[in-house]
């Protein structure tokens, strides 16, 4: 049976902004993915052409040059990419950083920053991860070093989505190292001819082939004392914290939206593929397994519908978020795990859209903060 896909949260403006977003993705993003994937970036006109359209920072107010909207019109976005697979394009992570201005910045900072990243003309980044550092960000080496009115910037950083296209990135690092979490502050660096910055390699990721990952170099990077987000030493950890169910939401809807994808894929496949002379659809086993699939994602449409109607709201805790991205995240591996296996062989092979859902997908348990960490947070609650 085909699965009622409205949501909660809609209504006919929002239903009408979809139709403009399903557009530019089927007629500019998905020709383009393959291409894309095999370099491994989506290169910067597809984010100056989104931003042209209104389509990036849409939940940013109009007077920092964002569409004015709420988390909702970022939601379609997510949406439709995650069930079309396409996973070049972190839109996310971009939204993030602006929400990291708009939530923590100087007037000053917002009023140079937004309106730039809303048209495109620079594509965020956040570089929290180093080699030696992962979800305990408390254990950043990065150093910011005051220096004659001035930061000084040195360290390295991995695993930064957006991080090969970046015009700005947000640096995690420690300005007071004696102090722990009191000392982490963010800084904000411009890429563009900023002596001593160094973008790695793009890294060869298992999935997300089209999606810029990479590896980024700070030896002595000097940016002026305005650059500190919000003009106050030792706030980064609070600020890191404190946009995380925005985050977290963002993974729980886009695994959401990637089983609603996969499972139409797999229900059109398994009507047309015939197997001893009926279609596999017909099979006992292949009516089980779509129905556990679509009972799922009809229970955890209501789940994160809710998450977004709460964020929305202003109400949404950092418990509630990480059940979100821990529940979304694992069901996420399992149904997919189980559309591919009714594609048999197809399935296995990276031109199938669920081949690639399967390998995009397992990340998913890892950012945002591992799930083991998700765990951590929601037991503290209990």
């Amino acid at each position: 049976m085909p699965i009622d896909f409205r949501r909660s949260w809609s209504d006919e403006d929002l239903d009408l902004y979809r139709d403009n977003v399903v557009r530019f993705i089927e007629t500019e993003m998905r020709p383009h993915d393959e291409e894309a994937r095999k370099r491994g970036h989506v290169g910067h006109e597809i984010w100056r052409k989104a931003g042209a359209l209104g389509l990036l920072c849409a939940d940013i107010p109009e007077e920092f040059g964002g569409g004015g909207g709420d988390f909702r019109h970022e939601a379609v976005f997510y949406e439709e990419c995650a069930r079309r697979g396409l996973s070049g394009m972190s839109t996310s992570v971009h939204a993030i950083v602006a929400h990291y201005f708009l939530n923590h910045g100087t007037d000053e900072q917002k009023r140079h920053y937004l309106p730039r990243m809303a048209r495109g003309e620079l594509v965020g980044a956040i570089a929290m991860t180093e080699p030696g550092a992962g979800s305990d960000l408390q254990g950043v080496r990065t150093r910011a070093e005051k220096k004659d009115g001035a930061y000084l910037i040195n360290g390295s950083k991995t695993f930064i989505t957006n991080g090969f296209l970046a015009g700005v990135v947000l640096v995690v690092c420690k300005t007071d190292p004696a102090q722990g979490a009191k000392g982490t502050s963010i800084l904000i660096v411009e890429t563009e001819g900023c002596q001593g910055f160094r973008v790695g390699r793009v890294l060869d990721k298992i999935g997300m082939k089209a999606q810029d990952t990479s590896e980024l170099f700070f030896d002595d990077v000097r940016v002026p004392a305005d650059a500190l987000l919000g003009g106050v030493e030792g706030q980064g950890f609070f600020q890191l914290m404190s946009d995380l169910p925005y985050e977290r939401t963002i993974i729980g809807l886009s695994a959401l939206a990637t089983m609603e994808g996969a499972y139409e894929a797999t229900l059109e496949y398994v009507r047309d593929r015939k197997a001893f002379g009926k279609p596999i659809a017909e099979f006992q086993n292949t009516k089980f397994k779509l129905a556990e699939i679509a009972t799922q994602i009809k229970v955890g449409r209501a789940f994160i519908d809710r998450c977004v109607e709460d964020l929305v709201a202003g109400k949404l805790d950092t418990a509630t978020a990480s059940m979100a991205k821990l529940w979304g995240s694992e069901t996420q591996g399992r149904v997919v795990d189980e559309c591919l296996q009714l594609f048999g062989g197809y399935g296995f092979m990276s031109e199938y859209m669920v081949a690639r859902m399967y390998a995009d997908g397992r990340v998913q348990r890892i950012y945002g903060g591992t799930n083991e960490i998700m765990k951590e947070v929601i037991s503290r609650a209990l």
